[in-house]
């Protein structure tokens, strides 16, 4: 999309970059509310189906713009003196992203976790499988990533924009239509009631007893399991003592056992509701350190396109790789990555650790943090060779010349990229789903997305304080000129951002402590039944609640 917005819109370097991490935090937001609507009452099916439909019609409007001239400035092969494009052709530009963002809002959120739902999640379930869901939903996604970036990629660099973007949006509607008629074969699970409200509920309760003597045994607060039947099928959280001021929230007084199957939710909350809000601050801290990391990629995918447009793309005399395709590197890394994770590390690992896993999803992130470090480092050395060479053949005032150095230094970059999203973009997410509430799933999941949106618009101003304060002459991020810019030294503040924000989630990582769940199971040949009700049927024989807690640290 860089490319669309410098070479077909001629936007300037710095607005276009600024341009795409707006909308891209937009389309990271819209998750957030998107699963709060499927959580609450619409369901996931039916989120899925209308975010799909309004994606496709953004989709549509986007490639109808592709292919009238009135929706784009003349063309500018020369790069000098272009042309940007009106106020008009970019509000055009900005509905057809407007609409694509309310779409992905209802799908992002609820696909990963719809899946979830055709598949028995329990813990005891995973530990018994030999694969990991959430690496094979990546996986899924990176070969569809892949698909475009160099298949549709190389239709909009060779033939055009029109066709480049009307095939994604054909694509798109055929898998909306097959995505409907599955229906009938679909696990629907039904909403469990807005999670906002429920924890609401529980800060109003803990408030209005907030004088309350907290009872010495725990398992003197309020417990009901009809109660909770909905939002707790795979199991119950357990008391945990982290946060204890919240505990009075279940404290039972007189008033609230007038009706003890009908209690004022608003004045007495159960233990699992208590947990549920435990379970969301302890992982808020964890989850803010995703922020910083996205707020330091953000730029870079802009910036390293528009380094390799100027540099030696030719694989023959007649062929050469368009600048956007690069980030093959990456995406073949995480596919990859992917693979030799779950069949070599994994296996090999867990013989040390003894963990299911091989290592903890928090961990995973660590290695992650680490790895896009050195990736960020990469990155400036990268761009210090590509000036220097610019500067011996005279070419740093010619921003379209291409500079006699290869495109595959910024190979090595985008694998350090890739291999860091093997460990953190899928330890993060998996972090999240698993480590929150059952019932606040889809929230969950576009928690990540939020991370994607808060990091993204301070992403934006990051890069606006840097090229509005580092002066005319000698900019860091110049708006048409690159080879006269101070990339590196974005680089290196980039670098000195995310060790400091590695060091925060290392502190964060040791002091968490994993949810504890007592997971219903059946003893005997009990049938358990996972269906469409709300509650857990247990048949021929007595059930009993078993905790499935990991203890460990990071």
């Amino acid at each position: 999309m860089i490319t669309y917005l410098t070479q077909v819109l001629n936007l300037p370097l710095v607005k276009a970059s600024n341009t795409l991490t707006n909308f891209g935090g937009t389309s990271s937001f819209m998750p957030l509310v998107g699963a709060l609507i499927a959580d609450s009452f619409a369901g996931r099916f039916f989120t899925i189906i209308v975010g799909s439909i309004i994606y496709e019609l953004g989709m549509i409007s986007i490639t109808v713009s592709a292919i009238l001239p009135q929706l784009r400035p003349p063309p500018c092969p020369t790069q000098k003196d272009c042309k940007e494009a009106s106020s008009h052709q970019l509000w055009a530009l900005y509905v057809c992203l407007l609409l694509t963002s309310i779409g992905a809002g209802g799908i992002r959120p609820c696909v990963i976790t719809f899946a979830a739902d055709q598949i028995d999640m329990t813990r005891t379930k995973v530990e018994g499988r030999k694969w990991n869901f959430y690496n094979w939903y990546y996986f899924c996604m990176g070969m569809a990533t892949l698909t475009a970036l160099t298949v549709i990629v190389y239709i909009q660099d060779n033939v055009s924009w029109a066709w480049g973007l009307g095939l994604p949006t054909i694509t798109m509607g055929l898998s909306v239509v097959a995505f409907i008629l599955g229906s009938p074969l679909y696990r629907k699970v039904k909403p469990g009631g807005s999670p906002l409200v429920r924890l609401a509920q529980v800060i109003a309760a803990c408030v209005r007893k907030r004088n309350a003597v907290m009872p010495s045994d725990s398992a003197l607060l309020y417990e009901n399991q009809q109660l909770d039947a909905v939002i707790s099928c795979n199991g119950r959280l357990l008391h945990t003592d982290q946060f204890r001021g919240i505990d009075r929230a279940a404290i039972v007084d007189d008033s609230d056992m007038r009706e003890p199957n009908k209690p004022n939710l608003w004045r007495l909350a159960t233990v699992h509701r208590v947990e549920e809000l435990k379970c969301i601050l302890r992982m808020l801290p964890v989850w803010a350190a995703g922020i910083l990391l996205i707020t330091s990629y953000s730029h870079v995918g802009s910036f390293t396109i528009q380094q390799a447009r100027t540099m030696d793309r030719h694989l023959s005399r007649s062929f050469q790789i368009p600048p956007a395709t690069m980030s093959v590197f990456t995406v073949s890394t995480v596919l990859v990555g992917l693979a030799l994770y779950e069949r070599v590390f994994v296996p090999y690992i867990r013989r040390f650790t003894g963990n299911p896993s091989g290592i903890t999803c928090l961990q995973r992130m660590g290695i992650g943090f680490a790895v896009n470090i050195l990736a960020t480092i990469a990155s400036a050395l990268v761009e210090i060779k590509r000036k220097a060479a610019a500067e011996r053949h005279g070419l740093l005032d010619q921003p379209a010349a291409i500079i006699p150095i290869s495109v595959f230094w910024l190979v090595p970059q985008y694998c350090l990229h890739g291999i860091a999203e093997v460990f953190m973009s899928v330890g993060h997410l998996e972090f999240l789903i698993e480590q929150s509430p059952e019932s606040m799933r889809s929230t969950a999941a576009a928690l990540n997305s939020l991370t994607s949106a808060v990091g993204n618009y301070m992403g934006t101003f990051v890069v606006s304080l840097v090229h509005n304060y580092t002066g005319k002459e000698g900019n860091w991020l110049p708006d048409r000129n690159l080879n006269r810019g101070r990339l590196e030294n974005y680089y290196w503040l980039i670098t000195g951002i995310q060790v400091l924000n590695f060091a925060y989630y290392v502190t964060c990582a040791m002091h968490y402590r994993y949810k504890p769940l007592g997971e219903h199971i059946a003893t005997d040949e009990a049938v358990v039944e996972f269906g469409l009700k709300d509650e857990l049927l247990l048949s021929n024989s007595d059930d009993k609640e078993v905790e499935l807690s990991k203890n460990g640290k990071l």
